[in-house]
């Protein structure tokens, strides 16, 4: 028994359910705000027998009994509290009117057996309803809501169209069967049909197939949505006009077969004749209601004779049976199912076709007897079945509509088509339909092939710059020091000894900028030994400001403003100074006649949207940026501005590598680099770089110890390097330093050192040697009988062979090719010291 003091009152489940819910958030409020007149209104609602609901307020919030609530099935619960037009999407545009005549205009009315397709069981289908709408009022007359009883009629005029036609194809079995006999005469006749069409005549709508619309030159999408007789005939040649209006005239006052030959303009221009063959059905009154159709090709009699005597044979074996089959056949089959472009099919739980429309034939080539003696599984391509069998079992298991799955369909003379389905599975079978999609799949295959062989032709394209500008560069910097060299012999020769300093100051020189260069090629292929410290990056920029100054001049004003917080990151300290500097350089450069440089840092949190548009993974990041007042870059140079070699400055005045060190060097850094820039209105150039949780390292002061012989007795360094001058010029230290030094080529010659008796305080190797056993490989196996040794590798990038997880393991250390002597010599002393 009901608690008679709860609202609403009894109402079965549906009440339940309204009391159950906390009205709180929507538009009505908590139930004891409600006004009389609704809490009134759906105790009557609920406690009636009769399918009934409420749309109340601005928002049309829909409350209702049990009995509408078997009317909603999967809708329910759901529908509760829904806006009336979120509860019925589907026909909304037949409700709207309603809605409106009761609630604006205030009218009371019922309409019997309205036809809605409603989607209320995971499908449209077709229902009736008898409806009563009337207006909710308070006491003082605004209208607040409506009240709607309604009644489904669907059996009960399915029961009526059922039985009318049932009675009339009794009573007209024998013309019926004519009829259709005339029918297939006029499919006979018309031979190589080329099209079809179907004109709801008081509507004046014409939908048509994709063949009927490429023979009128039209686009077949408008074909399906919908033609007015205008936009069908546009394309008819303009002397049959005239002959063909009247023809249809005709036809639409007395009904029945109606055909016609005329001209019509085709997609390649030219006008062809063709046969129009079709019927016009009049309703009681005698106005025509429906005109379907087909058009043939009467150009090519020869096909239209074979067409002629195929269908005679089709109509002898239909004559048998005819009278049998033509009341079933009149439901299964409308004249959508007859004339759609798409295969439709039903599919047993057998997995055998029980129904499939003609257009199996014209896509696919397969008759009805084939298909039907055959599981649709058989038609598929091999590498789609197991796709397939499992797309079906979730299928049944669900019992849930599928959108879009495609596969490969097997045509009846050879090669596949592809398709894309919709299914929906219904009381043990499936109910289907697919769209030939095979044309889009192939020019979807051709735009992927020219695509790629654009990138293929831009990486081409992309190599030949690199090596030309490579060439360039190190022709200019080998000169330098060949020269110098060959001067240096000779002035030796000669005895003038005083030109030795300076040639050899030109050859270094030359050398260290080489060294810069192929450092900026590492960092643009992100494959340079990077040695990352937890950095400030406020207090690296503050301790580099003097000299930015002093590089770009008194003619450029520097700012700098970094925020007060600013995160550490783990960044490899020179490489950012070399970064910022070769930043303030570009932006000095822009401004020809001086301007300002602004230098800032922030920290940025970048989300999923903004790391999509910055090509970067989303995270917290610290942003330092390098802004100038100048000239600005056009979209076409920032397109290209961190291309190798690409350089805007007159020739000798640029490498054209320093943005694109600046864009590999912050890409493996774990961050990005963006410019924005206008024309005339300056450059501001970001560079992100990952926050670093933990404080920033604090760097070590420069030990100002002189180099000179430490070694111990007996203290030996093994020296591995398939390199002689790099061996002989590391001997060289470690003797000068007072070491022994062992020398081996490759890693086997290397390793049996090592495994022997000898004494070996460091290793010193490269990392890539030739064999089977690289530098690193070496030192693991090494250290198997070795556990304390120490080792320097000396490498010219950093290998992925050097690293383990990212991380050098302990006692080991990285010294990048080339390097000056006096810093190998430093970092042996440290070593063996240590």
């Amino acid at each position: 028994m009901s608690d008679a003091s709860a609202f609403p009152i009894g109402g079965g489940r549906t009440g339940a359910a309204i009391r159950a819910r906390d009205w709180s958030d929507s538009p009505l409020g908590p139930v004891e705000t409600w006004s009389a007149t609704l809490r009134a209104t759906l105790n009557v609602v609920l406690a009636s027998a009769f399918p009934a609901f409420i749309v109340w307020g601005p928002e049309q919030v829909t409350l209702y009994n049990d009995g509408y609530a078997g009317i909603l099935h999967d809708k329910h619960p759901a529908a509760i509290g829904l806006p009336f037009r979120d509860v019925w999407p589907e026909i909304w545009d037949v409700l709207a009117p309603l809605v409106h005549r009761t609630l604006v205009e205030g009218e009371s009315f019922m309409m019997e057996d309205l036809l809605l397709v409603m989607q209320r069981k995971g499908y449209p289908e077709n229902t009736w309803f008898t409806y009563s709408y009337a207006p909710l009022r308070d006491d003082d007359g605004p209208i607040l809501g409506l009240l709607c009883t309604c009644i489904e009629t669907t059996e009960a005029v399915l029961a009526r169209e059922q039985r009318a036609a049932s009675e009339a194809a009794l009573r007209k079995s024998e013309a019926a069967a004519r009829e259709n006999g005339e029918r297939v005469q006029l499919a006979l006749q018309a031979g190589a049909i080329i099209g079809t069409w179907f004109w709801d005549l008081p509507n004046d709508r014409f939908t048509v197939d994709e063949a009927f619309a490429r023979a009128f030159g039209m686009d077949p999408a408008l074909g399906r949505d919908g033609l007015s007789l205008a936009q069908v005939v546009a394309t008819v040649h303009p002397d049959d006009q005239e002959a063909l209006a009247a023809a249809i005239q005709d036809v639409r006052t007395r009904g029945g077969h109606y055909a016609h030959q005329y001209r019509v303009r085709r997609a390649d221009g030219r006008y062809y004749w063709i046969e129009a063959n079709g019927r016009v059905d009049l309703g009681p009154d005698g106005t025509g209601l429906y005109f379907p159709g087909v058009l043939i090709d009467v150009e090519s009699r020869r096909a239209v004779e074979a067409e002629r005597d195929q269908a005679m044979r089709k109509l002898r074996a239909l004559n048998a049976e005819l009278e049998q089959k033509v009341i079933a056949q009149a439901f299964a089959r409308g004249r959508t199912w007859q004339l759609s472009p798409d295969i439709l099919a039903v599919v047993g739980a057998d997995r055998h076709f029980e129904a499939f429309n003609p257009a199996w034939e014209a896509i696919l080539g397969w008759s009805e007897d084939e298909l039907a003696s055959t599981r649709f599984i058989d038609f598929i391509h091999p590498d789609d079945i197991a796709e397939t069998e499992a797309f079906w079992r979730e299928l049944m298991d669900h019992q849930l509509p599928a959108l879009r799955f495609e596969n490969r369909y097997r045509h009846k003379a050879g090669g596949w088509r592809w398709l894309s389905w919709v299914a929906v599975p219904d009381d043990g079978k499936v109910y289907c339909s697919a769209r030939d999609i095979t044309v889009d799949k192939e020019a979807a295959a051709e735009l992927e092939q020219a695509q790629e062989q654009l990138r293929q032709a831009q990486k081409m394209e992309a190599v030949g710059q690199l090596t030309g500008g490579l060439a360039h560069d190190f022709n200019n910097l080998l000169a330098g020091i060949s020269g110098s060299l060959e001067l240096m012999k000779m002035r030796i020769k000669q005895g003038r000894l005083e030109d030795l300093d300076r040639y050899m100051t030109v050859a270094m020189g030359a050398t260290r900028r080489a060294a810069a260069l192929t450092h900026r090629l590492l960092a643009f292929s992100r494959r340079q030994t990077l040695a990352p410290k937890a950095t400030d990056v406020n207090a690296l920029v503050a301790s580099l400001l003097d000299m930015i100054r002093r590089t770009v001049g008194p003619g450029v004003q520097v700012e700098w403003a970094g925020e007060n917080g600013l995160w550490t990151t783990l960044v490899d300290q020179p490489q950012l100074e070399n970064a910022l500097l070769n930043l303030c350089i570009n932006a000095r450069d822009a401004m020809p006649h001086g301007g300002r440089i602004t230098i800032d840092s922030a920290n940025r949190t970048i989300d999923q949207h903004a790391a999509r548009a910055l090509d970067m993974p989303a995270g917290q990041y610290i942003a330092l940026n390098v802004s100038d007042t100048g000239t600005g870059m056009p979209p076409e140079v920032i397109a290209k501005a961190f291309d190798p070699f690409f350089t805007t400055k007159p020739l000798g005045q640029g490498t054209g590598l320093g943005l694109s060190m600046i864009y590999g060097f912050a890409q493996q850094s774990g961050g990005q680099v963006r410019i924005y820039s206008e024309v005339g209105q300056g450059t501001l150039v970001c560079i992100y770089l990952p926050r670093h949780r933990g404080e920033a390292d604090l760097d070590a002061a420069p030990s100002d110890t002189p180099l000179e012989p430490l070694a111990s007795a007996g203290e030996t360094v093994l020296v591995v390097d398939d390199e002689p001058a790099v061996r002989m010029l590391v001997t060289d230290v470690l003797h000068d330093l007072g070491y022994t030094a062992l020398e081996a080529a490759d890693g086997a010659g290397g390793l049996k050192i090592l495994q022997s008796e000898a004494r070996v305080d460091l290793l010193i190797s490269d990392v890539g040697l030739p064999g089977l056993m690289n530098g690193r490989q070496m030192a693991d196996a090494a250290r198997v009988t070795r556990p304390g040794l120490e080792v320097l590798f000396i490498t010219g990038f950093a290998e992925n062979a050097l690293l383990n997880d990212g991380q050098l393991e302990p006692g080991m250390s990285v010294l990048t090719k080339p390097f000056a002597v006096e810093s190998l010599a430093g970092r042996i002393r440290e070593l063996i010291v240590k």
